[in-house]
Order: structure tokens, then sequence, then C-alpha cells
């Protein structure tokens, strides 16, 4: 492995219907919605683990006992994880203070940015393994796709607004106020509303066959 004192995290929900993409339910229905949230969670899991950057972990929600999550550890070699309670950034701040406990540096990242190649993720670590306190991986719509650190900072992950378009610009405010040594990777874009989805079907069409037909 490239970076094996290193841990990647995938924070991933089940692919239920009616729980997951719910702002792509009134176009895709909630089966397609959940095929989509599916071949994501597939897609980034074969490429993160595939890429033998560093071990991989998948944060699971609500639990680990989803069938699909079972059918990647099958496949791929990564760990399984349930992801705590509370809201995401509770949920985050756990997972990321116990990597931290055990390795030198950690990513985070969710499964909505299938544009975010392994290079991307190479980069990242390599920049905190070259003395980066922090990195993130700006999302267009003002969030984030990646967080990584070497160091665990619980404010980040306190207080903040998720979801909104202020999560990266809060983030980057506590990591200058902490003095961190952060860095910033060229912005890319998640899968979250209607005109993402039309974006991703002019990037590869491919994916149109993914959420099918309604069937709900």
């Amino acid at each position: 492995m490239q970076f094996p004192d290193s841990r990647i995290l995938i924070f991933a929900k089940a692919p239920e219907p009616g729980r997951v993409k719910t702002r792509l339910i009134p176009l895709l229905g909630a089966g397609g919605a959940a095929r989509l949230q599916q071949r994501l969670l597939e897609t980034t899991v074969a490429r993160v683990a595939g890429a033998g950057l560093c071990p991989v972990t998948l944060c699971c929600a609500p639990d680990t006992g989803h069938p699909q999550f079972s059918a990647l550890a099958g496949r791929h070699d990564i760990t399984l994880r349930p992801q705590c309670a509370g809201d995401l950034g509770q949920r985050m701040a756990e997972a990321a203070a116990a990597a931290l406990g055990e390795t030198d540096q950690v990513l985070l990242i969710g499964t909505d940015c299938p544009v975010m190649q392994t290079a991307y993720l190479a980069d990242a670590l390599a920049q905190l393994a070259a003395g980066k306190e922090a990195v993130i991986g700006p999302a267009e719509d003002g969030g984030y796709v990646l967080l990584g650190l070497r160091r665990f900072y619980q404010s980040l992950f306190t207080d903040m607004p998720w979801g909104s378009d202020e999560v990266l610009g809060l983030t980057r405010q506590r990591l200058a106020g902490l003095a961190a040594d952060t860095a910033l990777l060229p912005p890319l874009w998640d899968l979250d509303r209607p005109a993402d989805w039309q974006r991703l079907l002019r990037h590869d069409p491919r994916w149109g066959a993914v959420a099918g037909g309604r069937t709900d």
C-alpha cells in the first residue's frame, strides 16, 4: 500500500427506498433513488478499495447489517464499522477520532461524488504525509467532498449547518483559527439535486440505466 499509516473512511447509508437521495425521489421515485444510492455505494467502494492506497473502512448507517454492506465486504478488502447515533457531525467526529487513535492520518469521504478519482485521494494523502495538518476537497455547492486530517479537531464537527452552503467557509475559518496548516484541493461537484442528476447524465449517460423506471 502506498500510505499504510493512513485510513480512508467512507460514510454511507444503506440503500433503502424512501430513506436515501430524498431530494431526487420526485424525479426518480423512491425505488430509483435507492438504486442510484446502491450504485454510488458500489462504485465508490470499488474505486477506493481497488486503488490500494491505504486501509479502507466503510462507516455504515444505520448499522452494518444491511446485505449490501455485507456483500461489499465480501468482494473488497474493507472493514465495516457502524456509524454512531447523532447528527452528521457527531457521526463523523466519532469515526475520525477513533481512526486517528490508530493511524497517522485519515480521509473522510461520502458516496455522493461519482467524479472523484483515485488520484484525488492520493493527492490528499500525499499532502498530509508531507506535513499538512488538514486537507479539504471543496464541493461546488459550498460543502466539501473530502476532509483529511492528521489531528482531530472537535470544532470542525460541532455546531455546523450540515447540508448548507456555509459548511466549507466555516470549516476553513475554524481551521484558520486553529492555525492548522491546510491544503485546498480543486473543487468537485456532488450528486444531490435534480440538476446534479442531469449533470451526471451529461458526464456519463450510462448512469441513466441505474435508476431505471419507477417501480414505486
